[in-house]
């Protein structure tokens, strides 16, 4: 099969067909190439790339945040750091690459591993100080809603932009994905959220406010759902867009057409719930591509209501342009049907260096601690993406037996659906099958990873005895990653826990506790405290990881869940640390 050269990609979500439908291609060379690098070039470049299409072409590009002021002039912005808008035209559509569709060498880029350096993003200080500018704002009548972003700069040290945008999409499947490779730069989109989908007709816009971070348990994760759904603050943030996307459409949209057929709906992404509405339309005769965006752009979702007011203030507080973040990044296909993102969760590369916005909805029930933990659990999909890693499992083989084999390979199962990693249980059972053969006698450590192409590894290290007591000592500060998706899941990502390992000699292990002051785990496994003549273990909602050991206790009656405080280990009469590997071990506390 001959190779292409692959300049952009596209894999959206079809939201007016039917269920699981998409739209996922690839495309070569283009046939040319259309910017607009001043405000009064953008009308006329949506208008050729309409004309493209009309005339039977594919059409992929994206529409600058900056672009606003060329669809209204009351609208401000920076001045631009890059194209306004930038299409590149195609005569066809190639299938979705496969490996050996990629130009020689492609492939092993696309495969190589991505390691990025970020920087720290805002500071919490000035972060306070901006949300405090805007209740100010909204208490003053100003404005109802802002949504604030910061600008993340970071430094691509492994991998290409190629490599980096399919852990992106690992990372965010689904939604609303695209990479686009102008020559001078790269955008890496996987956006899950729809600006508008527009057959010529019927238009579909599916703002996306409203936001929930996923629970520890299935259960927590349910109630996190229903809080959501169920929260004054986060329906008021998600209708005002509503009511302000309703008023853009009805700028171009038959009389009486305008609809609201789905209000809060939940949309469970990797690491958030994200609420959603839908808003549709129906076009008057002789509307444009120009037309829609000079309605809808920027979408409501990205600047607050009303717009007016709102990107006056994003314009005071965000000292540096949006560029392609907060814009569109779409596809026309041949016929004119334009389906075109809200370019969150989107990266530009230049050269070796990235960007990447990151922001959320404010309004008058918004806390700046609130705010910030959001913006931290929506920037996961970064630090997915950010450097590889592999699922972990260790394991016990004692004289030919895996201690709790079928536990491991169920817990690797559940890691595996949720990062997305493809993993054959029947190859990865002959591998262990062949580990028991070959060590048949003694105490081994068994060690098995897999990797997001779904390769496993299990190697056995001889393992001693496990010590009659050890000692456990309380981490000096609470374990700022205990939410984290690298807690909830075993991989090989344990920066976090290498961070908190005690330094003390003769001290085993270091007992971790959160930001609310909850005891969690230890940072090698489990943690019992025998309180009232009872052992207990803390709560998987507190933030841990769901050790085998722990299970077989609490699934043996030998332990007890329960929300367990630092204060809790002064009136334990006793302590054990556990997991699979070890056991059960007795602890005293340093």
């Amino acid at each position: 099969m001959t190779a292409v050269a692959v300049t952009a990609l596209i894999d959206f979500a079809q939201p007016q067909g039917a269920a699981g439908e998409r739209l996922r291609y690839a495309f070569g060379a283009p046939l040319r190439l259309l910017q607009a690098d001043t405000l009064a070039e953008v009308k006329p470049l949506l208008e050729q790339v309409q004309a493209e299409a009309l005339a039977g072409r594919w059409c992929l590009g994206h529409v600058a945040y900056e672009a606003a002021p060329a669809f209204d002039a009351a609208l401000r912005v920076h001045p631009a750091t890059g194209p306004l808008a930038w299409f590149a035209v195609f005569d066809a559509a190639l299938p979705w690459p496969e490996d050996e569709l990629l130009p020689s060498g492609a492939a092993a880029a696309v495969q190589q591993p991505v390691k990025i350096r970020w920087d720290s993003g805002p500071e919490r200080a000035a972060f306070t100080r901006d949300i405090e500018a805007i209740q100010a704002a909204i208490a003053a009548g100003d404005c109802y809603q802002i949504n604030h972003t910061a600008q993340l700069e970071g430094q691509l040290l492994q991998g290409s932009p190629l490599a980096l945008y399919a852990a992106l999409r690992r990372a965010q499947p689904g939604g609303y994905s695209a990479f686009l490779d102008t020559g001078t730069r790269q955008l890496l989109s996987v956006s899950p959220e729809l600006f508008f989908d527009w057959d010529g007709s019927k238009l579909l816009v599916r703002p996306m406010k409203g936001t929930a971070v996923r629970g520890a348990t299935p259960e927590q994760d349910q109630a996190h759902a229903d809080a959501l759904l169920s929260s004054a603050k986060e329906r008021a943030e998600n209708v005002m867009i509503v009511d302000l996307i309703r008023n853009d459409l009805s700028r171009i949209a038959l009389p009486h057409s305008v609809k609201v057929p789905r209000l809060f709906h939940r949309e469970a992404l990797p690491t958030i719930w994200q609420m959603t509405s839908d808003v549709t339309a129906d076009s008057r005769p002789g509307t444009t591509l120009a037309d829609v965006f000079g309605a809808l752009f920027p979408c409501g979702s990205i600047t607050g209501a009303p717009k007016v007011q709102a990107m006056r203030l994003i314009h005071e507080l965000e000292p540096v342009p949006r560029g392609a973040y907060c814009g569109a990044i779409g596809v026309l296909r041949p016929g004119g049907h334009a389906t075109f993102n809200v370019a969150i969760r989107t990266v530009t590369a230049q050269g070796q260096r990235l960007s990447c916005g990151i922001g959320s909805g404010i309004t008058s029930g918004a806390t700046a601690e609130g705010e910030w933990q959001e913006w931290r659990h929506k920037l996961a999909f970064l630090d997915r993406a950010s450097e590889p890693f592999e699922l972990l499992e260790t394991l016990a083989l004692a004289d030919g037996q895996l201690r709790h084999r079928s536990e491991h390979l169920a817990r690797l199962q559940r890691a595996a659906d949720h990062f997305g990693y493809p993993l054959d249980q029947a190859a990865l059972l002959a591998q262990l099958q062949a580990l028991v053969a070959a060590h048949p006698q003694g105490l081994w450590r068994v060690r098995l990873l897999l990797d997001a192409q779904g390769r496993a590894q299990v190697q056995a290290f001889a393992m001693e005895a496990s010590p009659a007591q050890v000692t456990l000592a309380l981490a000096p500060q609470p374990f700022e990653a205990a939410q984290g998706e690298f807690v909830r899941y075993k991989t090989t990502r344990r920066a976090h826990y290498d961070a908190a390992a005690p330094t003390q000699p003769g001290v085993f292990d270091a007992i971790l506790w959160n930001s609310r002051g909850e005891l969690t785990e230890c940072t090698r496994g489990n943690l019992a405290l025998q309180i009232d003549g009872q052992w207990l273990t803390p709560a998987l909602s507190c933030g841990l990881l769901d050790g085998v050991g722990r299970e077989t206790a609490l699934r043996e009656g030998r332990l007890q869940e329960a929300v367990l405080r630092v204060e809790d280990l002064q009136r334990a009469t006793g302590l054990a640390f556990l997991n699979s590997l070890r056991g059960w071990i007795p602890a005293r506390l340093a």
